[in-house]
C-alpha cells in the first residue's frame, strides 16, 4: 500500500524551486532571450528592392554565416583588439599586481590603520565608471587641469598616451576590488601557518612569497578572468573620453564598433555577428587561460 506524503513534506519539497524561480525568470528573460534573439539577427539581413522606397521595399532574409565571414574579415575590428591587447596588457599587470601588493600589506602583522586603508582602497570601484571617466577626463584635459600648476606639461590625451590614461582609469577603478578579493582569501587562511613559519625565522616577507601567495593562487586566477572578461569588454572609458579627444576612433574597441554599427550605421544584423564573435573569443581566452593555470593553482592532475 502507497504511503501517503504528507502536505508539508511536499510543501518543503517545493520551497527550493520557489527561490530559485525569480532568479530563472530574471536569467530567461534578461540573458537568455537576449543571446538566442542576437544569434537569431547575426543569421538575418535586411534585402532592398529596387529603390528601397515604398511598402515591401526592405525585407528581411536568410544570410546563413555571411555577415560572420564579414565580421572576421574585417580590419577594424583586429585593429581595435590590437588596440584592447595592448591596454589590457598594462592594466591586467598593474592592478592586480597592485591590488596583491596592497592585500598582502593590509594581512601584515605590523599593519596600522588597516580599516581606513581598506575603504580608502575600495572606494574607487563604488564610483560609477562614466563619473570616474569625466573627472579623470577633466584632469587630463590641458585647458583645465590642475597639473600645469604643478609644473606638468605632458599631453595625457595624445595618440602615443591615450591608452595609459585610459589604463590609468581602469587601474583606479578596478584595484580596490581585486584587493578586496585577495584580502579576504588572506584572512581565510589559519594564522598559525605564519605562527609556525615566524618561529622558524621566517621574515614577513618570505612568508608572503613562500606561503601567503602560494595559498593565494585560486584567488589570483579567479581575480585575473573577471580582469580578463573585463579588459575585453572596455566600453566606457573610450566611449566617454571620446568628446575630449580626437585620439580615439568610433571603433577604437570591438563594442565600440559594435555600437557605431548597431546604433549609428543601424546594421543590426551585422553588429549581432560581431558581437558573437567576440564572446567567443572571450570564452576562448578565459577558458585557455583556466587550462594553462588549471593544474597549478588548484592541484588537478
Amino acid at each position: 500500500m502507497r504511503a501517503h506524503r504528507p502536505s508539508g513534506a511536499r510543501g518543503a519539497g517545493a520551497a527550493p524551486y520557489l527561490f530559485l524561480a525569480p532568479a530563472v525568470v530574471l536569467f530567461t528573460l534578461f540573458t537568455a532571450v537576449p543571446i538566442v534573439y542576437t544569434a537569431y539577427l547575426s543569421l538575418r539581413r535586411t534585402k532592398v528592392s529596387g529603390l528601397g522606397l515604398g511598402r515591401g521595399a526592405r525585407r528581411e532574409v536568410f544570410a546563413g554565416l555571411d555577415n560572420y565571414s564579414a565580421a572576421v574579415g574585417d580590419g577594424e575590428l583586429w585593429a581595435g583588439w590590437l588596440r584592447v591587447l595592448g591596454y589590457g596588457a598594462i592594466v591586467l599587470t598593474v592592478m592586480l599586481g597592485l591590488a596583491l601588493l596592497f592585500a598582502l600589506l593590509l594581512d601584515s602583522a605590523h599593519v596600522r590603520l588597516a580599516r581606513f586603508s581598506r575603504i580608502a582602497l575600495f572606494l574607487p570601484y563604488a564610483v560609477p565608471g562614466v563619473v570616474a571617466t569625466l573627472l579623470w577626463g577633466f584632469l587630463y584635459l590641458p585647458s583645465v587641469t590642475p597639473l600645469r600648476d604643478l609644473g606638468i606639461d605632458a599631453v595625457l590625451l595624445g595618440p602615443g598616451t591615450v591608452t595609459f590614461s585610459m589604463a590609468n582609469i581602469a587601474v583606479w577603478g578596478g584595484t580596490g576590488f581585486n584587493m578586496l578579493v585577495l584580502y579576504t582569501a588572506l584572512r581565510a587562511v589559519p594564522r598559525t601557518y605564519y605562527e609556525a613559519a615566524r618561529i622558524d625565522g621566517a621574515s614577513e616577507r618570505q612568508i608572503a612569497l613562500r606561503i601567503k601567495i602560494p595559498i593565494l593562487m585560486p584567488a589570483i586566477i579567479l581575480t585575473t578572468v573577471f580582469s580578463v572578461i573585463a579588459t575585453i569588454q572596455v566600453f566606457t572609458e573610450p566611449t566617454a573620453l571620446r568628446p575630449l579627444t580626437n585620439t580615439i576612433s568610433s571603433t577604437w574597441s570591438p563594442l565600440m564598433k559594435v555600437y557605431r554599427d548597431a546604433f549609428v550605421n543601424g546594421d543590426l544584423y551585422s553588429a549581432a555577428a560581431t558581437s558573437i564573435v567576440i564572446a567567443a573569443i572571450s570564452l576562448v581566452l578565459s577558458f585557455g587561460f583556466l587550462r594553462v593555470v588549471r593544474d597549478r593553482a588548484f592541484q588537478e592532475g
